[in-house]
């Protein structure tokens, strides 16, 4: 389980796209449940729910974007989840997590790298993700 560095999300490849909006989900409901516990993404939870909102909001956006089909059942449940923690949503800033910071972006292209090395992800697609690293 991980939330990818947010500058990751407009290059990630589709299958790891689909799959990210399936861990915002698993989070989500795991979070509600008092059960998120996984070290990678619990950290989620020392912020405002304000923020999980923004990080899911930009997976949703590249869904969209790219025409990729999504219940949007689990974006409004998500946000009904987070919109109890802040007053109004029209007063959203686009918070963004600590740790996305610079260190967890190089971690974040070195999982890929990873991934692009064994031929999980293509060769048209690793090179939208080298751009982002420019």
């Amino acid at each position: 389980m991980r939330l990818w560095h947010y500058k990751l999300i407009p290059v990630l490849p589709k299958d790891m796209l689909v799959s990210q909006w399936r861990e915002c989900i698993a989070i989500k409901r795991q979070w509600e449940k008092g059960t998120l516990k996984h070290r990678l993404v619990s950290y989620v939870m020392k912020y405002s729910k304000e923020y999980f909102m923004n990080y899911v909001s930009k997976i949703d956006t590249q869904m969209t974007i790219r025409g990729i089909k999504h219940q949007n059942k689990y974006y409004d449940e998500i946000l009904e989840f987070c919109e109890e923690d802040f007053d109004n949503y029209a007063k959203y800033t686009n918070p963004i997590y600590f740790e996305h910071n610079n260190r967890y972006l190089k971690q974040c292209y070195y999982n890929l790298q990873e991934k692009y090395d064994r031929g999980i992800i293509s060769e048209e697609e690793w090179q939208k993700i080298e751009n982002i690293m420019k």
